[in-house]
């Protein structure tokens, strides 16, 4: 087998290009990028209705003990989910040349990566178990382990597509693996298996996954070389995986703190307020990576095709994403209501806060996307030191207030780091932060215009129903959401946004 490189060409310095080729370039990676985003974003609103229905089943046929207990355990073991990876699914996506040896080397070193972290999550379930006070965590998590060595043998076959631009394929298998794997998971609470419906359900969506993207890669690893040259990948997937580990443990703070000081039913309440709303934001925010990381990485010499993409795609994220969670703010009584029943009304506070901290963290998201497209990885790994000590600080002050306490920190600490992204991002690069401040500030104009609007429409209601306040909400956004066409800055942006979902829809 060959090491010629593989996916994209090597980037090409504007002295190389005339004015016109450049722009030529430019425009053909716009069109990749705007299809790609609809195929990405397209996907993950299937897997968002899949979660939502997930949760709305699920949460019919489980109790909060049964999520607590589950959860207790991904808080713990999911930090190896992070070194299994090791970064190195990035490394080989904005890697100028990857040659074949280099992928199957890759390829090696997450699935034995996997395979560690499987033996070890295996062999410390009497210390998980003990950490909590639940003997019953023993056997979930000898199961839960074996998550880990599947998706290391799934982690270089998805990079390669998504290196390759294949993000019809990549769509396809995030909507196979959950689709199957709730299915499954209904069967078994419907069966009696409680908290292991759960279980399986990881287990199948693993394995679907790691099925789908070798099939679609169509590629079988070759043996490992030593003598290929590995060192950049590796350093930065180093510095990466350094900033995702104080990233996870600063996302799960939260869940750490309520579990072992309030017990499983408390953590099930947050945690399905939390699966509701924060884990779909996610499902939608992290693909966007995988649109732009191959684009951006392709415009590193391009300092004015970087700046539009980057504040381009801040207001694409924050006129849908940030958008949509002022409806969450203004509506939280109904959609708790609705989507979960009536043992979880105490879930609407929370659900509130958390929305208010996915605002912040959408809007800050796209500086993620520059540090990976220009290996900035080290830098990267220092601001996620700042924002985690605010968040840990945050969260643990928040607790002695309780459930609804560490709700609070978990939403003021986005908020507070919020500004700090930017600051940052224009020390360690050349990306104009003026131009994303002022965009920011645009879409948190609206976002608050459209949650007094569905707030308002939800108390004037209150007496027909939660079905008609969803409804009433709903109405009430869009009637802000028109008003902000009224505003030029503001019909500018929207405008925008539309023009980047009709290029995408036409290049399908």
């Amino acid at each position: 087998m060959s090491d010629e490189p593989l996916g994209p060409t090597p980037v090409t310095t504007d002295r190389d290009l005339t004015a016109q080729e450049a722009a030529t370039e430019r425009s053909g990676l716009g069109r990749q990028a705007a299809r790609g985003a609809v195929l990405t974003i397209s996907a993950q609103l299937v897997k968002i209705l899949l979660q939502v229905a997930g949760v709305v089943v699920l949460a019919r046929l489980l109790t909060p003990g049964d999520y607590g207990l589950v959860a207790m355990v991904t808080a713990i073991v999911g930090v190896a989910e992070i070194f299994r990876d090791f970064g190195l699914s990035a490394a080989a996506v904005q890697a100028k040349n990857l040659s074949r040896a280099q992928r199957d080397n890759l390829f090696w070193i997450n699935t034995a990566a996997g395979a560690v972290l499987t033996a070890l999550v295996f062999l410390g379930a009497p210390l998980i178990a003990m950490f909590y006070g639940h003997p019953e965590l023993i056997p979930l998590t000898h199961v839960i382990a074996f998550v880990f060595l599947v998706n290391g043998m799934t982690t270089q076959y998805r990079a390669d597509l998504n290196r390759r631009l294949k993000f019809s394929r990549i769509a396809v298998i995030d909507i196979a693996a959950p689709l199957l794997a709730l299915v499954v998971a209904i069967i078994a609470a419907l069966s009696g298996l409680g908290y292991w419906s759960l279980v399986i359900q990881q287990l199948v969506m693993a394995g679907i996954l790691l099925a789908g993207a070798a099939g679609f890669a169509r590629w079988l690893p070759g043996r490992p070389r030593r003598r290929e040259p590995m060192g950049d990948l590796m350093t930065f997937g180093w510095h990466l995986v350094g900033s995702q580990f104080l990233g996870y443990l600063a996302n799960n703070v939260d869940s750490l703190t309520i579990g072992s000081r309030f017990g499983a039913t408390p953590l099930g309440l947050y945690n399905r307020a939390f699966q509701l709303l924060m884990t779909p934001l996610g499902q939608l925010r992290a693909p966007t990576t995988t649109v732009a990381l191959p684009v951006l990485a392709r415009l590193r010499n391009d300092l004015d095709g970087s700046n539009r993409y980057v504040q381009r795609g801040q207001l694409a994220l924050g006129l849908t994403m940030v958008a949509g969670l002022g409806v969450i703010v203004g509506a939280a009584e109904p959609v708790t209501s609705i989507f979960l029943g009536a043992q979880w009304l105490s879930v609407e506070p929370i659900l509130r806060l958390l929305a208010i901290a996915g605002m912040f963290q959408t809007l800050a998201y796209v500086g993620y996307w520059v540090y990976l497209a220009h290996g900035l990885t080290k830098q990267l790994l220092q601001y996620t030191v700042i924002t985690v000590t605010i968040k840990v600080t945050c969260i643990l002050v928040g607790s002695h207030w309780g459930l609804i306490g560490v709700a609070w920190g978990y939403a003021i600490a986005p908020a507070l780091a919020w500004p700090l992204s930017f600051w940052w991002l224009s020390r360690s690069s050349t990306i104009n932060v003026k131009g994303l401040f002022i965009g920011a500030g645009r879409v948190l104009l609206i976002t608050a215009v459209i949650a007094l609007g569905s707030y308002g429409a939800c108390t004037l209601t209150a007496d027909l129903g939660r079905w008609v306040q969803l409804s009433a909400a709903l109405v009430a956004s869009v009637a802000c959401y028109c008003l902000a066409l009224l505003v030029p800055p503001l019909r500018r942006d929207i405008l925008g946004v539309v023009q980047i979902g009709r290029r995408g829809m036409k290049n399908r």
